[in-house]
């Protein structure tokens, strides 16, 4: 398919992302970007981990947007006396029937709204990986597939609060995105206290249904990226691990590069921030643009790093400035 077929199909598809937008908007106030990576990660069936203070309507975000889409909602609280069970779901016999019953439990929805993710402890986080990865459950000896979409919006606070447990690596990993979400500015600020006061929300109506949402994602891997922008993501990658081999001295504030689960991601959200632009075609810009959020969670920063105030945005800051752009 050349590229202008390919715009043609990005048009018509991309009604159904303005619509979604247009209906977050009537309760989102700004955080535009935390719209458009929100949309990147459905678009491309990725998780999304969103970390901010209490009060930047995170959840308030994630609970539009499935609102937005006429699918299936769950919201999980997570406490540090949560269980695995109270996430999967559990057998349960009956003396009746003298026989073990399922009752599943609330991973078995499209969209799962993982709140405060980091307040329960371990092995309640790691309930989650099977179905992140494999999107299927597995409860006593039966296995269950999960519904497409599956999509886990985790939010987080940073994790120098009181009474928060750091995700495990092996966990954090299956996120697509780690975004940063960011206190409004004054004029948003002022818009917000209006809102509340006047008492006036507007409904959020299911404008989407899946079958566009389908069709959307199909359009995003067919929009075309040329071999010379797939070696910039790889090495985007590569130097995180070995960033000596591409003439960057950071090396002793990275104790862990990216995984390839990165440059996986890296390439489709890329394709998905062109798609949303209205493009057929992947530009380096659309990989710098979404660099930071597939990547600043798969950067395992140093004792050296930490000592020194460094953040993983500044090591994918330097990387993004010194790799050279095809």
């Amino acid at each position: 398919m050349d590229i202008q077929a390919i715009t043609r199909n990005v048009e018509k598809s991309g009604i159904a992302a303005r619509q979604i937008v247009s209906e977050m908007e009537k309760v989102v106030v700004g955080q535009r970007n935390l719209i458009d990576r929100m949309l990147i990660g459905l678009l491309c069936e990725g998780h999304i981990l969103l970390e901010g203070l209490p009060g930047l309507a995170k959840t308030t975000a994630v609970k539009t947007l499935a609102a937005a889409i006429k699918t299936t909602f769950q919201r999980i609280q997570f406490t540090p006396d949560l269980l695995p069970a109270d996430i999967l779901g559990t057998q349960i016999y009956r003396p009746d029937r003298a026989a073990f019953e399922i009752k599943k439990g609330p991973i078995f929805h499209n969209i799962i709204l993982a709140d405060e993710i980091n307040r329960a402890p371990a092995k309640v986080q790691s309930a989650l990986l099977e179905a992140m990865q494999e999107r299927q459950v597995t409860i006593g000896e039966q296995t269950f597939a999960l519904e497409r979409p599956f999509l886990v919006l985790a939010t987080q606070n940073p994790i120098e609060q009181e009474g928060t447990y750091p995700l495990p690596e092996a966990q954090i990993d299956r996120f697509m995105m780690k975004i940063r979400v960011d206190y409004p500015t004054a004029v948003e600020e002022k818009l917000i206290m209006e809102r509340v006061h006047s008492g006036i929300t507007e409904a959020v109506c299911g404008v989407v249904d899946t079958a566009l949402i389908d069709e959307a994602a199909r359009t995003v891997k067919s929009i075309h990226m040329e071999e010379k922008i797939v070696d910039y993501i790889i090495s985007l990658s590569a130097a995180t691990r070995k960033p000596l081999d591409f003439g960057l001295n950071v090396g002793s504030m990275i104790s862990y590069g990216a995984s390839p689960r990165a440059s996986i991601w890296l390439g489709a959200a890329a394709r998905a921030h062109a798609f949303l632009q209205g493009r057929g075609f992947v530009t380096p810009q659309d990989v710098k643009a979404v660099a930071p959020d597939i990547l600043r969670h798969r950067i395992i920063l140093s004792f050296e790093a930490e000592a020194e105030g460094k953040s993983a945005d500044d090591i994918i800051a330097i990387l993004l400035e010194r790799i050279e752009v095809p």
